[in-house]
């Protein structure tokens, strides 16, 4: 089992503590051995790879909480009439990889990939972060997961993977849906819990599903010890997402005081994914993205910053999320910055590892640099205190590491 030395690092562990100069951590194996504060390392049996980081940052690596690692085009309303199961599996599999390479070691995928993809990774046949994945999407007729388009008259789009959603209706429908997905190994349960950006018929501040329904998603997934994210917006969808026990609330731009106090009292968790909607207002019409869907991603777009301070202000557990459709995903750590235009920047990091850790509930395994965790390891060229930006520059990555392989690994180091 080898070992690893990590040295003179400006450690910031992503517990909440203050960063440390001069700090040391090893790695044995796939394992956080020890962090020592004072940098000095005793004596190591065996081949040791010390790696001298001369006052670069080190801290856990990052995750991300709403991915489409399936969404492989950016007009994810067209996406299913252009390609096929096996051609979205293969450019999915790129989307992975880019992931881990920005410096991501955990993600979670929040609709449209099933286990397989997770395995591809687990098993070491193909390199990204650890993957947690939904399956196929719940939505009600017409809701967001609904990729019909109005004037259609057809029966609901059906697929092995991809970004079509499964429609089901009433509770009893949507238990039996819950069911088959968890069936298929999902990680967590998705529902549609009001409308949608990039759906072709709905409204964005629509709430879709009942607390019945969603009861029903909710009362299956903690069955199996497992539980239910809800992509809402509106603060109505979002009140009732939470009545009926959902954990993770997605986006939820358009949330008032009242709904920020109800995620926190709910214990939930809220994802914001600021990110996405700067990025497909600015660039969604070269990706063929309609006018209709675009002045839905700018009304979301103009509230995010809003939303954010309200659940900030609310002391609200929020997590960090990107969401970013297509090539668009080469943007996803500017999610970081845009977070800090309201938040700490401390608070920052921790939303994109120790609190997603604790959303995954993955918080005994990953989201902190402490003895007896996973390897998930990034170095920084730079203080991201000072400046969030940084994770934006892959020449300031020099060291990416999951489960104590450098999947990459600058020359010098």
């Amino acid at each position: 089992m080898g070992i690893t030395v990590l040295a003179n690092a400006f450690l910031i562990d992503c517990t909440g503590r203050e960063p440390q100069e001069g700090a040391a951590v090893v790695v044995e194996g796939s394992i956080i051995k020890e962090v020592i504060p004072s940098g000095r390392v005793g004596p190591l049996a065996g081949d040791v790879d010390r790696i001298d980081l001369r006052g670069r940052t080190l801290m856990a690596g990052l995750t991300d909480a709403h991915v489409h690692v399936c969404a492989v085009e950016a007009n994810t309303a067209e996406q299913h009439r252009l390609h096929p199961p096996s051609l979205i599996a293969a450019r999915a599999l790129r989307r992975i990889e880019h992931c881990l390479a920005q410096g991501f070691t955990t993600v979670r995928d929040a609709g449209g990939a099933d286990y397989g993809f997770r395995e591809a990774v687990a098993s070491g046949l193909y390199p990204g972060p650890r993957l947690l994945v939904s399956g196929r999407v719940l939505s009600q007729t017409g809701g967001h997961g609904d990729k019909r388009r109005p004037a259609e008259w057809i029966p609901p789009l059906d697929a092995c993977l991809g970004m079509i959603g499964v429609i089901a209706d009433g509770p009893h429908e949507v238990r039996k849906a819950a069911r088959e997905q968890l069936r298929h190994d999902v990680d967590h349960v998705k529902i549609m819990a009001s409308g949608g950006a990039m759906s072709p018929g709905d409204a964005l501040e629509a709430t879709q599903y009942t607390v019945e329904e969603i009861r029903a998603a909710v009362e299956e997934a903690r069955a199996v010890g497992k539980y239910v994210l809800a992509h809402a917006y509106s603060a109505a969808a979002v009140r009732q997402a939470v009545q009926a026990g959902a954990r993770s609330i997605e986006h939820g731009n358009l949330i008032d005081a009242e709904a920020a106090v109800a995620i926190r009292e709910a214990g939930a968790f809220l994802v914001p994914t600021m990110v996405t909607y700067e990025a497909i207002w600015r660039e969604g019409r070269r990706h063929g993205i309609g006018d209709y869907q675009l002045r839905k991603i700018n009304q979301a777009r103009e509230k995010s910053v809003e939303s954010l301070a309200l659940a900030y202000r609310a002391g609200c557990r929020i997590g960090s999320g990107s969401d970013l459709l297509g090539d668009l995903a080469v943007h996803r750590t500017t999610e970081l910055e845009m977070k800090g235009q309201v938040m700490a920047p401390m608070d920052v990091l921790l939303s994109a590892t120790r609190v997603n850790a604790e959303l995954f509930g993955l918080e005994r395994r990953i989201g902190t640099v402490e003895p007896g965790k996973e390897a998930d390891l990034l170095v920084v060229d730079g203080d991201p205190l000072r400046d969030l930006r940084l994770f934006q520059d892959p020449a300031r990555l020099p060291l990416v590491m999951k489960g104590g392989v450098a999947y990459r690994r600058a020359a010098g180091l």
